[in-house]
């Protein structure tokens, strides 16, 4: 088998699971060598049901050049124990979440290189055209998305055959944007998560607050607020409008009555260390 710098041949492990599923369903359309393990029954199934054909771990990692690892945060540490051992010199393990990278769970070597790659999904500013781009609120399918991107390697030819497994896996992708494991872990969680999904679920409970504590009809709060929602972001996040001088007070009084003065500490290093500690189920990071 021949490999090439645009075609380097790739494992995907876990591939049964829900992002293992979504990884290998993009990476069946293109010419990449691609092996797929999975451990799980169920999971076996779904890798069958897709019509791919499924490889021992030790057999699949073999001659892969960079090894997508497609399972869960906390099971990382277990896996690569198993497998970086096995991997051939020069090869890259990929993962799709930085937590455990950043915090120091994963099996390493000297001459294996470590990545991380994280989906942007699709923007809520994406000028979509097809109700296929429409329908991928989650990216991978047909709306384009950006990605982000780390790896522990100076090597340009590592570099590529990263970013083209990127671009593969999240397709379609318009831009891979590199950053430091670090920075992408202070991407995922604490800007994405702890803040946006945070602010989008406190979003769905003041609906319900608006329908259930004040009695207003369930349509009618439900449109105000998804109209009000787009005005906010394009107005705070690209300046598409100034918000009214009335509208300034309010947004004053919500802060008053609902943000901590200190908010803003979840981007210090020691919070971003305390909140992987509790999402991966830690006493505390070590370093």
């Amino acid at each position: 088998m021949t490999t090439t710098q645009d075609t380097p041949t790739i494992a995907v492990i876990g591939a049964g699971g829900k992002m293992g599923t979504r990884v290998s369903d993009n990476l069946a359309k293109t010419d990449h060598v691609v092996f797929y393990s999975e451990n799980s029954p169920v999971g076996q199934d779904r890798v069958r049901a897709a019509g791919r054909e499924l490889t021992e771990t030790a057999d699949a990692i073999a001659d892969a050049d960079i090894i997508v690892l497609a399972v869960p945060d906390l099971a990382l540490g277990p896996v690569t124990a198993e497998i970086v051992p096995q991997l051939k010199s020069g090869a890259i393990v990929l993962t799709l979440d930085p937590a455990a990278a950043y915090a120091g769970l994963l099996t390493t070597r000297e001459d294996v290189i470590q990545a991380v790659a994280h989906p942007c999904h699709p923007s809520i500013f994406l000028q979509r055209t097809t109700p296929e781009e429409y329908a991928d609120t989650f990216g991978g399918i047909a709306a384009p998305q950006d990605a982000i991107a780390a790896i522990e390697s100076d090597d340009p030819a590592k570099k590529a055959i990263v970013e083209a497994t990127v671009r593969a896996i999240y397709a379609p992708v318009v831009d891979v944007h590199w950053v430091t494991i670090k920075q992408l872990a202070q991407l995922e969680p604490t800007l994405v998560e702890t803040i946006a999904c945070m602010i989008g679920a406190l979003l769905k409970e003041a609906l319900d607050e608006a329908v259930n504590t004040m009695g207003v009809p369930e349509p009618a709060a439900r449109s105000i607020l998804l109209g009000h929602t787009q005005v906010a972001l394009a107005n705070g996040l690209r300046g598409d409008n100034p918000f009214s001088d009335a509208c300034l007070i309010a947004m004053d009084y919500g802060k008053d009555s609902i943000i901590k003065e200190d908010w803003k500490k979840v981007f210090r290093d020691e919070e971003l260390d305390k909140n992987l500690a509790r999402m991966l189920h830690l006493d505390r990071i070590e370093r």
